[in-house]
């Protein structure tokens, strides 16, 4: 089959750095240098990668102010654009330096050259103006040269993003998603753009923000109750949300193409304020005709590895570490050692992910308890589900560092749209039927991909939805979908009519995936929380600009 085999072309250098487009970094020395000065607005990850010359060079730069040291004779300037985690110096004379604070942005136009000392940076800029464009106000400027925890940066989501650390991040999800439309264009996916509100919950756990009109969000409780607003008030006639999966939206296409995928924000209003949750977050989801979930599988483990691949490039590794480390984060924040975030990378690369099924994923957790290998708060059982703990426990001593594949997980602990397996019910202590789908876990973040084969069945998914208490309207067991007199669909809150229409018309088996995007880039990249990751972190309690 064609994803069993499946070993990807290189479609970029693996040792690209990751910068602006117009990065030089590749190019020879003397195109370098001749490119950057022919530059009309230069980056500093521009001028810095110009070899060094005997002869001073004349360039204009701009970049917000990271730091001004004044001394009695001369003035030392650090300067930052996002496009690379390291400051430009600038020399600078007392009076050129009148009025320059940190935040401030400003123009510095001078000679490059060596620097005498050599000290920090072998090269600098000897200023012969200075413009101040945005000036800041040092006394109340929030961010300054020390130590700032992540949780108070958080309190600051507009201004931590000028930080040398978190324009990293940004560059590297901007690298990240280029790099996952190249992977599946050249698998022949179509990408396509799913609606953000939807009439359904696709995963069935009552999670989800409503949406509703300003006039009738700006209400107050006791207004509402006392005006009685009914369904035909609302603004789409009835109740409306956002978005906790594009999957079902995905499905309606794999009918005329063969291979769709999304990549867009999803929402959840789950009321945690842990390491690993946010109520926004980015979803890259996949769908294609299969009826093989190895197949699916072997789709999720070349992607990540590609994305691995592709991003996480020695000198991107280099520039995490001197980042972080400037950062000053503790080991709770993010991963620092150079050592580390490679070893990461090599284990993403590792061939063939170990995969195991869920029954078996028990027994081991049983079998380490017995052994008294390890103490969980949460007993091991079958009915319950796999908690965090047993998780983290499978990836470390299943897969040793690699990601582990958990497979055929009871089909009550799932959503209602996976495919019974074949044979009915499980070996398991319950006898209960199991599905065709998969978790993938990976160290230290656990869960970051979800996947399975999709019930293509119309009768078969009608008793799913059923038995999983979906509200499915008068329409959805033998006929199409009803249509009221005014044209509009007859729905109530669940209504999954036009799910059931995929089945009803022309259906075909097929499977696909949902990863955490943000939880992947946060491994990658050795930062453990992902309201850290996420450049605008909403969650239970603070949804700050």
């Amino acid at each position: 089959m064609l994803w069993r085999s499946l070993r990807l072309p290189c479609l970029l250098p693996t040792d690209a750095r990751l910068l602006a487009p117009r990065s030089l970094a590749s190019l020879p020395s003397q195109a370098r240098r001749a490119s950057a000065l022919s530059i009309k607005n230069p980056s500093i990850a521009d001028i810095l990668s110009i070899p060094a010359q005997n002869e001073a060079v004349n360039i204009t730069v701009s970049g917000s102010v990271r730091t001004v040291r004044n001394q009695k004779h001369r003035c030392f300037l650090e300067l930052g654009d996002g496009s690379t985690s390291r400051s430009l110096q600038a020399i600078l004379l007392p009076t050129q330096a009148e009025g320059l604070t940190t935040g401030a942005f400003v123009q510095v136009s001078g000679s490059w050259g060596s620097s005498p000392d050599g000290k920090k940076q072998t090269r600098e800029i000897k200023a012969e103006n200075v413009t101040i464009i945005g000036d800041a106000d040092a006394k109340d400027y929030p961010i300054q040269k020390k130590y700032h925890s992540a949780e108070y940066l958080r309190t600051l989501p507009h201004l931590r993003l000028r930080t040398p650390f978190n324009a990293l991040l940004a560059r590297l999800r901007s690298e990240s998603d280029y790099v996952l439309a190249n992977f599946f264009r050249s698998q022949g996916f179509v990408r396509l753009q799913p609606p953000l509100i939807t009439s359904s919950d696709c995963e069935g756990a009552g999670e989800v923000f409503t949406v509703s009109a300003n006039s009738a969000a700006s209400a107050s409780s006791q207004d509402r109750a006392a005006v009685n607003l009914k369904s035909e008030e609302e603004f789409f006639n009835t109740p409306k949300y956002l978005t906790v999966s594009s999957q079902l939206h995905l499905e309606a296409f794999v009918h005329e193409h063969q291979k769709v995928w999304a990549f867009s924000p999803t929402f959840r209003a789950e009321k945690s304020d842990t390491s690993r949750h946010v109520s926004e977050f980015w979803m890259l989801e996949a769908e294609f005709r299969t009826e093989s979930l190895e197949e699916v599988m072997t789709l999720v483990e070349n992607m990540i590895q590609y994305l691995a691949t592709h991003v996480c490039s020695p000198s991107l590794m280099l520039e995490l570490s001197y980042a972080q480390g400037g950062n000053k984060s503790n080991s709770q924040e993010c991963t620092n050692s150079l050592d580390e975030i490679k070893r990461r990378r090599d284990q993403i690369l590792a061939p063939l992910w170990p995969r195991i099924t869920y029954q078996d994923a028990i027994e081991r957790l049983k079998a380490a308890v017995e052994s008294e290998a390890v103490n969980f708060q949460y007993v091991p059982s079958w009915e319950l589900g796999l908690q965090l703990e047993h998780e983290k426990y499978l990836a470390a001593t299943i897969g040793k560092g690699s990601p582990v594949f958990v497979t055929n997980y009871p089909a009550n602990l799932k959503p209602f749209y996976m495919l019974p397996l074949l044979g009915g019910k499980t070996n398991g202590p319950t006898n209960k039927q199991t599905v065709a789908c998969f978790d993938l876990l990976m160290p230290k973040v656990c869960e970051i991909v979800g996947g399975s084969l999709r019930e293509h069945r119309l009768s078969n998914l009608t008793e799913a939805m059923l038995s999983h208490g979906l509200n499915l309207g008068s329409s959805s067991y033998n006929s199409p979908t009803m249509r009221i007199d005014d044209g509009s669909q007859q729905t109530s809150k669940g209504n999954l009519d036009w799910y059931l229409d995929l089945r009803r018309f022309g259906s075909v088996p097929h499977g696909g995936f949902g990863l955490g995007f943000d939880r992947l880039l946060g491994y990658l990249a050795g930062v453990s929380n992902i309201k850290d990751v996420v450049p605008w972190p909403r969650y239970y309690g603070r949804c700050d600009c």
